[in-house]
């Protein structure tokens, strides 16, 4: 395989990204520093990779996830602006974006707000883009967490195509129709050129959202064709008038097929955002010599475990929250945003962070 040209390519590409990396970052006055493999082990997202250790039988050292606990102690040694190229290891399953062990641009800095690590690693991937590949990305647009579940249910949209979601709640329920009447909302996409979709392709569509890896338990389609109107998999319960008024709502054009799901509100927008995915690769929407980055803010701080009924910090219990939102945090903390981001391109996470708690009140 290594004498194999994409291969020798990539290896190439690498290389170039690092000296690329260190380049940019030198000139941001960053200082690379190595930390230490060997460690003890410390909480993490992950289970560790052990080694024994031949000095202590039966004690080990544990393989770093990341350099999280060095890189602070560096921040209050007075190196306020570290990196590091650093090899992580992670015990975890095998998937197309997860290795046991990977190596990620590590970076810290200290006595800075979100505007300057936004700047300066948005300059990062920009440098990267334009001295690697020839591209100019443009200056990356802000979108909270918020807009990005309600508008693409996920916290990485791909922003390469459109497929928005569009809140049908309102104009469908109240018609009869149990499945709609009984949700807590109802989310449709338009599907531009796919009214000529066949009951055989519409029905592949429903098993596919009914997956367990999706969990939806059915599929709802209304089509817009030049030939027949405005059609539908619930034609029993909506006239024309009603499915015309859902394409109206949604943006749709004739021609466009509209694909609804339904249910609580957090399982729909993963369903649906994951049916746009899909859809996006099956008509050649997600152009791989087109790039859409975009920053991600504002994040929920916490989460609720609903087992245990208890509030667990989203990112990391170090994240600290929106300065305007401290006063909620004792009475509403899940309406507590936290001071965090990630850098989204084509609808994966590129990288993030925050800005850590630094005020012991």
């Amino acid at each position: 395989d290594l004498r194999r040209t994409p291969l020798q390519q990539h290896m190439a590409l690498r290389h170039r990204l690092a000296l690329e990396t260190r380049k940019f970052l030198d000139q941001q006055h960053f200082i690379e520093i190595e930390t230490p493999f060997l460690i003890k082990s410390t909480p993490e997202g992950a289970r560790d990779f052990v080694v024994p250790s031949r000095m202590h039988p039966g004690q080990y050292y544990a393989l770093p996830q990341s350099p999280q606990t060095f890189k602070q102690l560096l921040m209050v040694s007075g190196y306020d602006r570290y990196f590091q190229l650093v090899r992580c290891f992670r015990d975890e399953d095998l998937r197309a974006d997860r290795q046991p062990e990977f190596t990620q641009i590590d970076c810290e800095m200290a006595f800075v707000e979100r505007e300057d690590v936004l700047a300066t690693f948005e300059g990062l991937a920009r440098h990267l883009f334009k001295e690697i590949k020839g591209v100019s990305l443009p200056e990356f647009p802000r979108m909270t967490y918020a807009e990005a579940m309600r508008r693409f249910g996920s916290d990485k949209p791909d922003m390469r195509f459109g497929m928005e979601f569009t809140d049908l709640s309102a104009i469908v329920q109240g018609a009869g129709f149990s499945v709609f009447d009984g949700a807590e909302t109802v989310l449709a996409i338009a599907v531009p050129g796919c009214a000529h979709y066949s009951r055989k392709q519409t029905d592949e569509l429903t098993e596919w959202v009914k997956r367990p890896q999706i969990g939806a338990k059915g599929l709802v389609f209304a089509k817009w064709s030049e030939n027949e109107g405005f059609k539908s998999s619930v034609d029993k319960f909506y006239n024309p008038a009603c499915i015309q008024s859902w394409f109206e709502a949604a943006g749709g054009w004739q021609g466009d097929l509209l694909l609804i799901l339904s249910g609580d509100l957090a399982s729909t927008r993963k369903q649906l955002g994951a049916l746009r995915l899909e859809l996006g690769q099956r008509l050649g929407l997600c152009r791989p010599d087109v790039f859409h980055p975009l920053w991600v803010v504002d994040f929920p701080l916490l989460e609720k475990d609903d087992a245990s009924q208890r509030w667990f910090a989203m990112h990391h219990p170090f994240t600290s929250p929106l300065n305007e939102d401290l006063d909620t945090l004792e009475t509403q903390p899940g309406r507590v945003r936290a001071n965090a981001y990630d850098m989204v391109i084509n609808g994966v996470e590129i990288g993030g962070g925050s800005i850590r708690i630094h005020n012991r009140d």
